[in-house]
């Protein structure tokens, strides 16, 4: 599960802490840890780096995986990431076009990407990853590599 340039990230490559979240847009128990990740992002500053894979069943939420990744591909995946999970009872196709035309996104292009699944291959390859570690639901967190199965939220302030 090596972290990769193909992974969306935020926070420096060297920090000290690395959380590697396997999320679903459609699931509650994912939005709710969403805040608990910006309260550690906001404490650890530097020493925190936060990385997101897919890992969403079938269907509806497989295609809210895709249109975070096809506003990725515009340099806006956080945006449409956090929009995402802040509406994940509206993710059907009106919903999630209206919200890329929110965010500015160029349409002819976002549409193109959806439609083509541009970036399905992508997401399969996120949720391939959960399982080949051993994810079998989102959100599942590991911490420097290390499977955080009850006890995920007490991550370490720093390494010394």
């Amino acid at each position: 599960m090596p972290i990769s340039d193909r992974d969306h990230s935020q926070g420096p490559t060297e920090a000290v802490v690395t959380l590697l979240e396997y999320g679903d847009y459609a699931d509650p128990k994912c939005a709710d840890a969403q805040p608990r990740i910006r309260s550690y992002q906001a404490r650890m500053g530097c020493r925190l780096r936060f990385v997101f894979r897919h890992f969403p069943t079938p269907g509806l939420r497989a295609h809210a995986a895709e249109a975070a990744e096809a506003a990725g591909r515009q340099g806006r995946f956080w945006e449409m990431h956090d929009t995402l999970f802040e509406h994940q009872s509206a993710l059907g196709s009106g919903h999630i076009v209206e919200y890329a035309r929110d965010l500015g996104l160029d349409m002819d292009q976002f549409l193109r990407d959806m439609t083509g699944h541009v970036s399905g291959e992508h997401v399969r390859q996120d949720r391939e990853s959960g399982v080949h570690s051993g994810v079998t639901g989102a959100p599942a967190f590991f911490i420097n590599g290390a499977r955080r199965l009850d006890d995920w939220e007490e991550i370490p302030q720093d390494d010394n």
